[in-house]
């Protein structure tokens, strides 16, 4: 039987509690130390251990509940320890092994995935610092949604997100500070201080510490802590999380620690410190300072000792086992891109008999209402799409009003928030639809969609996928400027691991919307502004009967608007026109001066790309052109123009042809000067004329 540990301190701490803090202590420094002396192999991959951090890290870990949620960064190796990983599986990750219970070898050492019974929730994210602010304050906006809607958890949850100091300077970290406090969301911002960001001192890198810059935040309720003496931190964090747990408000906590080991492995400590910042720092190591806390609370030494042996002896076990497992196999690597969505055949009735027609802002709108009817897991936020509003073009009118404001709610002007956001509401079991005011605005959440959204399914295998829908009105009419009609989906079809769907037709816009909601991937919906009402000439065709409610387009198939007429197809004198959004519409019309011999592909989705439609019109054809309203050079457009030509070689009777934008940073604000730019009928008109007759 063990003898007890008395401290003259605020909170009891049992003697279980501190014999497994130290053991653990143990386990990490001893881990450091099998990675320093297996430098060569150990630093195959870059990783970062906790070394000085443990007291603060393991005490926050101690007071996580399985129904908790957490985002720790890359340092966070004794948090993972702290709530139940055995050092086994972090030495698994951190040589890419196969079986990396995160990853299957696909990410960083510390980059946790987890999903495990009796642990708290430990969704993906990116080891870009600060980034993880936003995630996981969308956990805890999400976390607060499902309790004002009755479907919360009786046991309160927390999220706990960990933070280097340096990197609270990130805009980004602002944004969350912002919504936590706005929303009053049940979250801890745990900000770990070692004074160092790789080479510069926190000195260089900021005018005050985390601590001081949280005072300028209203309603953020502050503490410190010493980071380096476990019963200080142990009892700070039992304060924190308690406050949140009862008062479902936002706490930020800073705690100060020594650097003890490198930055990481490939930027080692004696790069960049002297020997007195080294010796300095070691003079505060949280390990000799709980071993020193045990003795003088009158624990025997050699009990002391036994745990020091325990800690140990599992390092060095877990890294002779580590390093004799299987690599992952190859033929793996293209698992997880997406996960499988329940959509994938067109259903429900595209245009039912006595339905009226409507126009494409308003398939949105119903759309949106009856995904919200019979769905609480669904939620509408962005810039003004709120009650007062409804959106600046009217695509959210009447769902605020009846849906309240916790379901339909107003955000700051934070692109990145409402786009990161969407990550944390989709790993507590949200599927949350947000909105981009116009395309020009994404870029501040362009950050976060290829970071956070883009990856998690691939490097999470599988486990978080992201079920995120973002809308964003795009493209030019009628003296929008160069802020207000922009084409960014070329951009967007670089990013990897998120779908991108542009309809043309009310009914493809209701179809696809639903579809889009279902699929548990991120999806950005591009809706051109110009077809919203068909009030350009020659957008008419853009009206449809509203489809039934049950009504859904699989993403990624093709749609032929207009067919070419059989003999002008064996004459010769045909092509296809592959093209979305506006261009469908250049294209018709632009199609009445060669009657029966173009045929338009509408590819309502461009990743997933229906490849098989496109070349098999192509081949019928064996002339193509590709139209874009982007400029032209290094887009979408010219990359499928190459992919065609490259695969439909033998086939084609002419080049494959494209046309698009002309090659300029922005539209200008004049209305001639916006029309010499852009495409339109009579250009693709003379592009038709040409390729017909080449």
């Amino acid at each position: 039987m063990s003898s007890s540990v008395t401290h003259d301190v605020e909170f009891e701490i049992s003697t279980d509690v501190l014999k497994k803090a130290y053991r653990l202590m143990c386990t990490a420094g001893r881990m450091a130390e099998i990675y320093d002396e297996n430098k060569k192999l150990a630093s195959k991959y870059v990783h970062s251990t906790s070394r000085g951090h443990e007291a603060i890290q393991l005490a926050a870990a101690f007071h996580l509940k399985p129904w908790d949620y957490a985002a720790p960064y890359y340092r966070d190796e004794s948090i993972l320890l702290g709530i139940g990983m055995e050092p086994y599986e972090l030495m698994l990750q951190l040589m890419a092994k196969r079986d990396d219970p995160f990853s299957g070898g696909r990410t960083y050492y510390n980059h946790p995935s987890l999903k495990r019974e009796g642990m708290p929730t430990i969704p993906h994210q990116s080891s870009a610092t600060g980034m993880q602010a936003i995630p996981a304050t969308g956990m805890a906006h999400g976390i607060k949604y499902k309790e004002s809607q009755g479907l919360g958890d009786d046991n309160k949850p927390v999220v706990l997100c960990s933070l280097g100091d340096g990197s609270v300077t990130e805009g980004e970290v602002s944004e969350a500070f912002q919504m936590a406090i706005l929303k009053d969301l049940p979250i801890i911002y745990l900000i770990q201080d070692n004074d160092w960001g790789i080479s510069a001192t926190g000195e260089e890198m900021r005018a005050m510490d985390a601590y001081e810059f949280a005072a300028g935040f209203k309603g953020l309720k502050r503490m410190r802590v010493n980071g380096a003496d476990f019963a200080d931190s142990y009892n700070g964090m039992e304060k924190a999380v308690n406050y949140v747990r009862k008062n479902r408000k936002p706490i930020l906590v800073h705690a100060k620690c020594p650097l003890l080991g490198h930055h990481t492995s490939g930027v080692r400590k004696e790069f960049y410190r002297d020997e007195q910042n080294l010796n300095l720092h070691h003079e505060d190591d949280p390990t000799p300072r709980l071993r020193h806390y045990l003795l003088e609370g009158g624990m025997p030494q050699d009990e002391v000792e036994e745990l020091e042996t325990q800690g140990r002896k599992v390092a060095e076990e877990a890294w002779e086992k580590a390093v004799n497992s299987p690599d992952p196999d190859p033929a793996t690597v293209s698992d997880h891109e997406f996960a499988p969505t329940p959509i994938t055949e067109e259903t429900g009735e595209r245009e039912p008999e006595g339905a009226e027609k409507i126009v494409m802002v308003d398939a949105a709108l119903f759309a949106m209402n009856e995904i919200m009817k019979n769905n609480p897991e669904a939620l509408l936020y962005g810039q003004d799409v709120g009650a007062r509003l409804g959106g600046v073009f009217r695509e959210a009118a009447t769902l605020g009003k009846k849906y309240g404001e916790d379901r339909v709610f107003n955000t700051p002007i934070q692109e990145a928030y409402i786009v990161g956001s969407t990550a944390g509401m989709s790993a507590v079991g949200l599927a949350p639809v947000v909105e981009i005011q116009f395309a020009d605005y994404i870029w501040p959440g362009i950050n976060q969609l290829v970071e956070e959204l883009s990856k998690s399914c691939y490097l999470s295998m599988g486990q978080f996928p992201v079920r995120s829908v973002i809308r964003v009105p795009i493209g030019a009419y009628g003296g929008g400027g160069p802020y207000h009609s922009g084409s960014v989906e070329s951009t967007l079809c670089n990013i990897r691991g998120i779908k991108v769907v542009y309809p043309s037709t009310a009914a493809d816009m209701k179809g696809l919307m639903k579809a889009a909601w279902h699929d548990p991937n991120p999806v950005v919906m591009l809706e051109h502004k110009g077809l919203y009402w068909s009030k350009v000439p020659g957008t008419e065709k853009a009206k449809s009967k509203e489809p039934s409610e049950d009504y859904v387009v699989p993403l990624g198939k093709a749609r032929t608007v207009q067919e070419a007429d059989t003999d002008m197809v064996e004459e010769g004198y045909s092509a296809v026109v592959i093209t979305y959004g506006m261009g469908v519409y250049w294209t018709l019309e632009a199609s009445k001066k060669f009657p029966g011999s173009i045929e338009i592909l509408d590819l309502r989705t461009l990743n997933p790309l229906d490849w098989e439609a496109v070349v098999s019109a192509v081949r019928r054809h064996n002339k193509a052109l590709v139209l874009t309203e982007e400029p032209l050079m290094n887009s979408f457009a010219e990359s499928l123009a190459g992919r065609i030509a490259q695969e439909c070689f033998q086939e084609l009777d002419a080049p494959v042809m494209t046309l698009g934008a002309l090659n300029l940073p922005a539209i200008a604000l004049n209305m001639d000067l916006e029309k010499e730019m852009l495409p339109n009928a009579d250009k693709v008109g003379d592009k038709l004329d040409e390729l017909l007759n080449y």
